[in-house]
């Protein structure tokens, strides 16, 4: 990611910072807003992939928080020192990744405080932007929430569609459990399956399935589905429209884990500031 975000922005280097030339500079990392801070340990990659790549001399980054804490407005998150064309040509790509992974971080945050004391589990989706899934995960976990599958490749997930070309729920369930490979024979894929009625629950566990993710139910049939879910000692992950004025009530209701791709595709970047010191 880094290498990519550097070369992005300094294709043929950078004029103006030139200009400024190699003269010693400091400056402040600082939230403008509270929030839970992550990317602060690619702050040290940055500085080191612009000097490699201008030629510059050596930045360097010295953090005063760790990725995951809880910061208010104003709080000095480090500071960056070194020559000044090098702490120029670094500034944007810094704000950037903390900014963002800072606002995933922070949503998440928001997310797990409000399920808290409830036992369910805040997790991820795969809702992420293209080549950045590793490092928006990652904070995910700064906030507290948790990861699911990184690809496709890590688990198996019968959605609408699966059970559309198979033509049941029952069909795409034992298709995909043949895929997961037999128990005792190497590691077995995660298998869950996603329902989006009681009628299609009612099928997936009389199918033995296991954990079911429940897609846009009602309360009320949130409640029932675990219910019935019980019963089968099943366990339940709901999605869809979770907010934070409604997954305390939807946490309570006995599900496992809360879905909720807006942690990664509409987090909102947190104001982060880079202060030149003289």
């Amino acid at each position: 990611m880094v290498t990519g975000a550097v070369a992005e922005d300094l294709p043929r280097g950078d004029p103006t910072g030139a200009a400024v030339g190699p003269r010693p500079a400091e400056a402040a990392l600082v939230a403008r807003q509270a929030g839970t801070v992550a990317g602060l340990v690619a702050v040290q990659l940055v500085l080191d992939e612009v000097s490699g790549r201008l030629r510059t001399g050596p930045g360097h980054a010295t953090l005063f928080v760790p990725d995951g804490a809880r910061v208010g407005a104003s709080d000095v998150l480090g500071v960056l020192a070194g020559p000044a064309d090098t702490l120029l040509a670094a500034e944007r790509t810094v704000l950037n990744v903390v900014s963002h992974l800072s606002g995933v971080a922070t949503v998440t945050a928001a997310a797990v405080d409000a399920v808290a004391g409830t036992g369910a589990v805040i997790r991820d989706t795969r809702k992420t932007l293209p080549g950045l899934r590793a490092v928006e995960k990652y904070a995910v976990r700064c906030g507290g929430g948790a990861n699911h599958r990184m690809s496709l490749s890590d688990a198996l997930l019968v959605k609408d569609n699966h059970i559309a070309a198979l033509g049941s729920v029952r069909d795409a369930l034992e298709a995909a459990r043949r895929r997961a490979g037999p128990a005792g024979a190497g590691p077995v894929l995660p298998l869950e399956v996603e329902v989006d009625d009681l009628a299609q629950l009612d099928e997936a566990l009389a199918a033995g399935a296991e954990l079911l993710l429940v897609d846009n139910l009602s309360l009320e049939d949130t409640v029932e589905a675990v219910g019935r879910a019980n019963r089968y000692g099943a366990e339940l992950e709901a999605s869809g429209g979770l907010r934070l004025d409604n997954i305390r009530a939807v946490a309570a209701s006995g599900v496992k884990y809360l879905a909720i791709g807006a942690l990664t595709h509409s987090a909102p970047a947190l104001d982060v500031g880079l202060d030149w010191r003289t």
